[in-house]
């Protein structure tokens, strides 16, 4: 299976994925830049407090007292006092100071109840920005037919593809700009689709572990810029670019990825006319839970700008916000950029000992345009394996053909995600991503 994203160049840059392909740079958008201090509260702002029933955890009652490390919140006299004076005093086994400062603190005022003495990275590396869940995921989805779909979709616009069972469902980036993580459940399989927007990144993670269904919300913290969520079995948490456990007791277990892809929402109706599309969410009186025609984000595209709540050196060989496509496969990664990928639509190429062919659409838009602004044209990448059988097939997009050892067919114009030229039934050789994005 073949591990790939389209993604922002930070992401990989800060140890994510290595990038062994390089390039100038790529095209950005004319948008104006964001509110670097608003645009994730905008989020959170717009969604209701959640009420979440806590499961028993690791943690005692004890430890939302009042008091961090020792140190009382308020002073109950008027008479001066001295400076506190803060000991490394271990937190549920936690010795080293700043890292039980920041465990109790979650545990405190976050009231988690994680086992943060289980844990693969640092706490400090870790950014608390809203409450969990303040960014709602969605839990009880509701779909319509393809050929029922709602006029408020159009051709270009990104959707998260994913099929399992014989079902295909399509998940508009407009919603999940908003809400990061579905619950769902797609021919019998549990999934978790999700989408970060500061990274652009979209993973369908299969949500069953050792016989066990989880379901994820967001933690309302990030990790190099990245969406941290959280499973409310458990409490532990999760790195979504990676799928893994950072943080809990399910550390270091890794969430199967499974195979979709971002493509215009005209090429799923094409390819899946029996498929099923997301319907916005919507309150009691029928109106939109969220503005889903202008998202928080608007103008993220623009590739002068330092990513969003990102802490860190950024690599310089290319923009921070640039898209790049990656590829992981065995122990190799690979990035191409998209400002190659849009001279170069079709590349074949072998990655880990696997022959790979890249598919690049020049018609997707961005999910980071507001309905006052033109649709911004980002385009979209896709994967797939090039072995079909016993042989390895090698792509061409200007005539559209495939070619064999000793023979030669063309095929339909079609499209694998919505450029015309492409075969229609590549999509069927197997494709997998990690991410789908910026």
């Amino acid at each position: 299976m073949i591990s790939y994203a389209s993604v922002r160049y930070k992401a990989i840059a800060t140890g994510m994925f290595a990038l062994l392909t390089a390039a100038a740079s790529c095209v950005g958008s004319a948008a104006p830049p964001p509110d670097q201090n608003s645009l994730r509260q905008t989020v959170a702002a717009a969604a209701p407090t959640p009420t979440t029933t806590l499961p028993p955890g690791p943690l005692s009652a004890s430890t939302a007292s009042g008091s961090l490390l020792g140190v009382p919140t308020s002073t109950p006299s008027s008479v001066p006092q001295p400076p506190p004076t803060v000991t490394a005093t271990p937190f549920l086994g936690i010795h080293d100071p700043l890292e039980a400062r920041v465990a109790e603190e979650f545990a405190t005022f976050g009231q988690w109840q994680t086992d943060f003495t289980k844990r693969s990275v640092s706490l400090l590396s870790i950014d608390p920005i809203v409450p969990r869940d303040r960014i709602t995921p969605i839990d009880a989805p509701q779909f319509t037919d393809v050929a029922a779909a709602p006029a408020y979709m159009r051709d270009n616009e990104p959707v998260i593809a994913f099929e399992s069972g014989g079902t295909a469902k399509a998940y508009p980036l407009a919603m999940l700009i908003w809400h990061e993580i579905v619950n769902d459940t797609v021919g019998g399989k549990p999934v978790t689709v999700t989408f970060c927007p500061l990274c652009n990144s979209s993973l369908v993670f299969d949500r069953s572990v050792d016989g066990r269904r989880l379901s994820f919300g967001t933690s309302g913290n990030l990790r190099h810029s990245d969406l941290v969520m959280w499973d409310r079995q458990t409490q532990s948490w999760w790195q979504q670019i990676t799928g893994e456990a950072i943080v809990g007791t399910l550390t270091g277990t890794q969430l199967d990825v499974l195979p979709s892809a971002v493509i215009s929402w005209k090429a799923f109706r094409e390819l899946y006319p029996e498929g099923e599309l997301l319907l916005r969410v919507t309150e009691d009186d029928g109106s939109y839970a969220r503005d889903y025609d202008n998202p928080p984000y608007a103008g993220y595209d623009d590739v002068r700008e330092r990513p969003f709540l990102f802490v860190g050196t950024a690599d310089g060989r290319l923009p921070a916000v640039a898209r790049v496509v990656t590829l992981q496969i065995a122990e190799t990664s690979v990035a191409y950029p998209f400002d190659f990928l849009s001279g170069n639509p079709v590349i074949n190429d072998s990655v880990g000992g696997q022959d790979i062919v890249i598919m690049f659409d020049d018609s997707v838009a961005s999910p980071f345009t507001d309905a006052s602004l033109a649709p911004q044209i980002s385009g979209g990448a896709t994967v797939f394996s090039r072995q079909a059988g016993a042989g390895t097939l090698m792509f061409v997009s200007s005539a559209a053909r495939k070619r064999t050892t000793g023979a030669e067919q063309k095929w339909a114009t079609g499209s694998a995600i919505g450029a015309e030229g492409w075969p229609v039934s590549a999509m069927r050789l197997g494709f997998g991503r990690r991410a789908a994005g910026r």
